[in-house]
């Protein structure tokens, strides 16, 4: 495939990262993704630990190339402009669909009690399972998009133990560091900051609404990402501070080795979210491939003015080599 060169115009970091989620997208997404919107329907997950996840499941109709789950990152849901952009080109591309919203994503708070934290890895290898199971196809491969990359490349780790047949999976922009992370976010442009916490405090408050027991005080005395971690970290999790918590979703060396599946990392060198360089950093091994590019953004890499990405068309030309 073409290396990924942005017009001209487009290619600023900000305007990529932005422009990827923006509503001023989404006519564009939407009418190139009718035929999967129209032919999704919603599914309860009932996973093996007893946790409940919602998705969006579209059959194709055509020729089939096996079953592609996309994961969204944090504060996204499976109607993301970027989550319907992938899924509707890899559709058109002859993919059944399965797009998962993780706990306290989309419209899925009332669901469970347990409130989310990107810990909760078990959950979503039961949800793959149950995906598996309930739509068999011969090939199926796994998307995710920044925190959903993480998950992605995660549940590929835990894949043989349960049974898991994957073929690939393709991280996009996946946060591999927390810590750096959010380092990177509380001392870069403030309008990343702001937009995640704003949508973390209405995600929490409609938890409590879902939940009146429990009471998270008032979440507008915690002014950064940190603040807020530390403090729901204490009270919900089972970690004993925010280093351990953020240690237990990092991509070790520990949990690549663990890889049996191809996997495939796409990570821009400008992205003003998450640090490229702890995507660099890795190890490559047999299973494990990181492609890098000098422009995209976060989760941006929009090739035209049409808002078309080419990081989903580089998943889809990954998923059509098995």
């Amino acid at each position: 495939m073409t290396p990924y060169n942005p017009p001209a115009g487009l290619g600023n970091r900000h305007v990529q990262s932005i422009l990827a989620s923006l509503k001023l997208r989404r006519p564009f997404v939407y009418r190139r993704a009718k035929a999967m919107l129209d032919g999704s329907r919603s599914v309860i997950l009932s996973c093996p630990d007893g946790t409940r996840l919602e998705g969006k499941y579209a059959r194709n109709e055509h020729p089939n190339r096996g079953l592609a789950i996309l994961i969204h990152g944090w504060e996204g849901s499976a109607d993301s402009t970027y989550i319907v952009s992938a899924a509707g080109h890899l559709y058109a591309r002859g993919f059944d669909i399965f797009r998962l919203n993780l706990r306290d994503h989309g419209d899925t708070h009332h669901l469970n009690p347990g409130l989310f934290h990107c810990c909760r890895l078990d959950e979503v290898v039961g949800a793959v399972q149950c995906i598996a199971h309930q739509f068999p196809h011969e090939q199926l491969f796994l998307g995710g998009f920044s925190l959903g990359g993480n998950f992605g490349l995660r549940v590929a780790a835990r894949a043989p133990d349960h049974q898991i047949h994957l073929n690939r999976v393709v991280a996009i922009s996946p946060v591999v560091d927390p810590a750096k992370a959010m380092a990177a976010m509380e001392s870069g442009w403030w309008v990343y900051h702001a937009y995640f916490m704003n949508k973390w405090r209405k995600s929490l408050a409609h938890k409590q609404r879902c939940f009146p027991d429990m009471q998270f005080g008032d979440l507008a005395r915690h002014k950064t990402i940190t603040q807020l971690t530390a403090y729901l970290t204490a009270r919900f999790t089972r970690f004993p501070d925010t280093a351990a918590y953020y240690q237990g979703y990092t991509l070790t060396e520990e949990w690549l080795r663990r890889l049996k599946v191809p996997a495939h990392i796409i990570a821009s060198l400008d992205d003003p979210v998450i640090p490229a360089e702890a995507s660099t950093a890795l190890a490559r091994g047999d299973f494990l491939t990181v492609e890098t590019t000098r422009f995209g953004g976060h989760c941006g890499f929009l090739r035209n003015w049409r808002l078309q990405s080419w990081a989903e068309e580089r998943m889809a030309d990954l998923f059509l080599q098995d």
